[in-house]
């Protein structure tokens, strides 16, 4: 590998990327192969072309007038999850599983005490208890909450000329003894107050509906834009440069982060220039246009913690490690358990003792360069300037691996089956939250959600991005980098752990209607390449 020039600044606040403004930029062995290439062009210009066949995608400011209308661009669905989605987005049970084993499976936490700026009570939500109360249900553990705080302050786009808008909502959940996810609560706005209703299952069928797509709304720009586009993507990105700019290929560590780094730069370079640009698909579509991502991503960024990068303690720090069918908790931690373990065993064979990690100077100037340069505008976030033991080392690369790979899987690969049906995972809302209750008809919901345009922008982008990709690395793919026997045994191990992880979890999946299949291994690629 030919070495990297240096890394730039492409905005204050956020992790440092390639110095390069196009893909014509990088090194030759940086870029998609030929095929790859070749592939990316004609899945873009496949759905794009399938939608303007249905003359839909240039018809800007034009709403769908029923939920039905959406079927216009809801064809040739072969997803099973996307097809069932249609049929039960209004479900409450399907919403709040969203929140465990959808595209999104990382904010909600166990809720002990309620916020102070939201005043939920027991009478609000005594009918959804059943015989309990709020009080004795988050004693039990059962409450849980996702808050949007996040979103709080974020400017809304402007598509066009029409004013696209925004929520920082609020919602409650309660574990039920079916082993439900159910919303019991939802607050749109973070200030409470009579133009900020709390609203209830118990509400009016189409106030509690249009709660939920407006929570669905904010999920969606939060998954694409932040623990897609900045936990997986550009943190992933500061991981390559600095392995490519600081380990000799000869180095074990880069021969183990290799197969993770593959591409990642040529797909964030298109980025920048197609999708997070002020002309790019966020600006066209996105309720959060480039300005909005802008503010959003760096102030997300600047709450990241190393911690939140280590599926474990964040599981636990979040309250959340004895959910019952939380499949994404369950499978993420089978593969970050045998992802470690693999990292050990090839950490202690090219280091014997502690010593020799804190030693090492071509690994000592990689950890800093990427913590001191490339995640520079971080403080206290816990990430470290040095390895000094073999069980630092481990830990850290670990997470390099698994974000690079696993976690992206969990993120990405689930954007069609919970995005195809646009209503229930809409990209924007083009009316303002509701005020009051009692107000809302089925004109004002079609009003609210996307127009034609973004619309088919949603599908089509969805259905680009999910797909495994042709040439795909599988996890576990290491065969070319390592030549010595015992780490080639080492190698075999891993991969015949990532396959009973595989099978544990098609044995598992037969039982359910709603299959869990992001995180099987067979299904996790290498690196991060689209």
């Amino acid at each position: 590998m030919t070495p990297l020039s240096g890394w730039k600044l492409w905005a204050p606040n956020l992790p440092r990327c390639i110095d390069a403004e196009s893909v014509d930029d990088l090194l030759v062995d940086l870029r998609f192969s030929s095929e790859k290439e070749r592939n990316f062009k004609i899945s873009m210009a496949t759905a794009f072309g399938v939608l303007q066949v249905k003359r839909f995608v240039n018809m800007f400011g034009e709403s769908w007038t029923t939920i039905e209308n959406f079927d216009n661009i809801f064809w040739k669905v072969k997803s099973s999850i996307a097809v069932y989605v249609r049929e039960h987005w209004m479900e409450d049970w399907l919403f709040g599983y969203q929140f465990l084993n959808g595209f999104n499976p990382v904010l909600i936490q166990k809720c002990g005490k309620m916020p102070v700026n939201f005043p939920v009570t027991d009478a609000m939500v005594r009918n959804s208890l059943g015989c309990s109360t709020l009080e004795q249900e988050m004693k039990d553990g059962n409450i849980f909450i996702v808050n949007y705080e996040m979103l709080d302050g974020i400017p809304a786009n402007v598509i066009k000329g029409v004013q696209q808008y925004l929520a920082a909502p609020i919602c409650l959940l309660h574990l039920n003894k079916q082993n439900q996810m159910m919303p019991i609560a939802i607050q749109l706005k973070q200030t409470p107050g009579e133009d900020n209703p709390i609203f209830l299952p118990s509400d009016s069928e189409l106030d509690w509906l249009l709660a939920k797509i407006w929570v669905r709304s904010s999920d969606t720009q939060h998954f694409e834009l932040i623990s897609h586009l900045l936990k997986t993507h550009l943190i992933a990105e500061s991981f390559s440069v600095a392995t490519l700019r600081q380990l000799p290929s000869v180095h074990p560590i880069y021969k183990l982060l290799a197969p993770h780094v593959r591409y990642t730069m040529h797909v964030n370079t298109n980025a920048r220039k197609d999708l997070m640009s002020s002309d790019g698909i966020i600006a066209k579509a996105f309720g959060i246009g480039a300005e909005g991502l802008l503010v959003l991503s760096q102030k997300e960024f600047q709450a990241l913690t190393y911690q939140s990068l280590c599926l474990p303690e964040r599981l636990e720090h979040h309250g959340v490690k004895d959910i019952k069918g939380y499949c994404y908790k369950d499978d993420g931690l089978l593969v970050w358990s045998a992802i470690h373990s693999f990292v050990s065993n090839i950490v202690t064979f090219y280091y014997e003792n502690d010593q020799l990690v804190k030693n090492d100077p071509e690994l000592q100037a990689w950890i800093q360069d990427l913590t001191e340069v490339g995640l520079q505008d971080l403080k206290n976030s816990g990430f470290p300037t040095s390895l000094s033991t073999r069980v630092e080392l481990c830990k850290f690369l670990t997470v390099v691996i698994f974000t690079c790979s696993a976690q992206h899987a969990a993120i990405n690969n689930g954007q069609y089956d919970w995005g195809a049906w646009v209503p229930n995972s809409p990209i924007s809302m083009r009316k303002p939250p509701p005020t009051n209750k009692g107000i809302v008809t089925m004109e004002h919901i079609m009003e609210s959600l996307l127009d034609v345009t973004q619309s088919c922008t949603q599908m089509a982008f969805s259905w680009i991005i999910s797909p495994p990709q042709p040439g795909m690395k599988k996890l576990g793919d290491y065969e070319e980098y390592f030549t010595e026997e015992a780490v080639k045994e080492t190698i075999q191990k891993f991969q015949e752990e990532l396959k009973t992880i595989n099978h544990m979890i098609q044995e598992r999946n037969k039982g359910l209607d709603l299959k869990y299949e992001y995180l099987c291994p067979e299904n996790i690629e290498n690196s991060i390449t689209i």
